[in-house]
């Protein structure tokens, strides 16, 4: 069973003269009144009750008061606690009439129950570490955070040198009549000595039937003496004279002129290479921001898994880049209301035997926020007591002078003057 409050009583603690409040079990209850009145000091009270030493106010009596403070609250199962005297002595009495202390109490209440400001004003990072210790996934959503940056940033760097690669590729010029590869100066020499070769020997031919046909004319002019030669020579002849008709002479200007022109097939082609290369590394690094994005989204899903399958103290409340995200908002962007609400909700979870939380200041929530944030509390089961500058119908009761409205007032005790000689 979560403890409450069921009733508190307070006597002459800072402005409270006597306050008597029955808070209610579920809900909200609101404690207003205009400045100076004592509505924070019932908190005070309340802190100081039950959250030991540490909580009591500097100058806790009264001022002008001649009686110490004294404060008794009765909570929900029974037990009861008082602190009261000189020294404001802490009493607690349990159901069964046995005497405890402040170990026993803190036992169920949550210290950020009693000052949760100190929760709403941190950072958010010291929120959301609250959370994750809560919930008990702290250092292994810190790796997975720690690994999702890792690849986030060496992916952003893959990626931007993948624009680049690809930037630069479509920058490159191409020439789509140059050769796959670069062209070889001696190739072209090689090729033309070859030719030059071929045609020479065309030539030898050439000079060699010109020989045979002066040797013939010779032949001719001694015809009637080299018959038998003439005859012979005329054999070779005709033979020479088919050779020479299958003959027929390469042209070497298409070398030529690749000779001449090879520095500028060679810049297109590197210039092709250049292209094609950053095209390929375009893609590798592509490849690449590919690979890491489908790592960063595996992270993504085991940090979203690790959240969903732990026992938040809200439904739509997470963690995101070391944030509480509520509703998809960030506490800076959270209404009063959910605010409130993810505060109590943490508190509880903090520790679950403690039922109330203490709240200070919500005349900065509007009407409607506060119903909202009422009917969530009795929704949820749990109780909170605030203080509220304000003397409306939200209010539970009204503190005015350090007495609540409506209630009797109390006596003062009157100090007793001593007269001399008289008994």
């Amino acid at each position: 069973m979560s403890m409450k409050i069921n009733k508190l009583e307070i006597e002459n603690v800072k402005r409270i003269k006597a306050v008597k409040v029955e808070p209610k079990a579920n809900g909200l209850t609101v404690i207003g009144g205009n400045n100076n009145q004592g509505k924070t000091s019932v908190l005070d009270s309340i802190a100081w009750a039950l959250g030991g030493e540490r909580y009591k106010p500097s100058q806790a009596t009264r001022e002008g008061s001649v009686i110490p403070p004294t404060l008794h609250i009765v909570m929900n199962n029974g037990l009861v606690v008082e602190r009261k005297g000189k020294n404001s002595a802490l009493k607690v009495t349990d159901p069964n009439g046995q005497k405890a202390g402040q170990q026993l109490l803190n036992e169920f209440v949550e210290q950020l129950a009693l000052d949760l400001p100190k929760f709403m004003e941190a950072s958010g990072a010291e929120k959301a570490k609250i959370l994750l210790q809560i919930i008990g996934v702290g250092p292994q959503l810190t790796q997975f955070e720690q690994q999702e940056k890792e690849l986030y940033q060496e992916r952003l760097y893959i990626g931007r040198t993948a624009d680049q690669k690809e930037k630069f590729a479509k920058e490159q010029p191409y020439f789509a009549d140059a050769p796959k590869d670069l062209v070889s100066a001696s190739e072209l020499i090689r090729q033309q000595q070859e030719i030059l070769a071929r045609n020479g020997e065309n030539q030898r031919k050439r000079e060699h039937l010109h020989q045979l046909e002066q040797k013939y004319q010779r032949i001719n002019e001694q015809m009637t003496v080299l018959l038998a030669e003439q005859n012979q020579v005329e054999n070779d002849l005709e033979i020479a004279r088919k050779s020479a008709l299958d003959l027929h002479d390469e042209s070497t200007e298409e070398l030529e002129q690749n000779i001449s022109n090879i520095e500028e097939i060679n810049r297109k082609v590197r210039a092709n290479l250049d292209k094609e290369k950053a095209e390929d590394d375009a893609k590798t690094y592509r490849d690449q921001y590919n690979s890491l994005t489908k790592d960063l989204e595996a992270v993504r899903d085991k940090k979203a898994q690790l959240l969903d399958s732990a026992e938040l103290p809200l439904p739509e409340l997470s963690v995101k880049e070391g944030e509480l995200i509520y509703k998809g908002q960030k506490w800076d962007n959270m209404s009063g209301s959910d605010r409130l609400k993810v505060s109590t909700a943490i508190v509880r979870k903090l520790n679950p035997n403690c039922g109330f939380v203490l709240l200070d200041k919500l005349e900065q929530m509007d009407m409607k926020s506060l119903k909202e944030f009422g009917e969530w509390l009795e929704a949820e089961g749990l109780q909170a007591i605030a203080t509220r500058v304000s003397t409306g119908d939200e209010c539970s009761i009204i503190i005015e002078d350090g007495y609540v409205v409506g209630q009797d007032i109390p006596e003062t005790p009157k100090k007793k003057e001593w007269k001399a000689g008289a008994f």
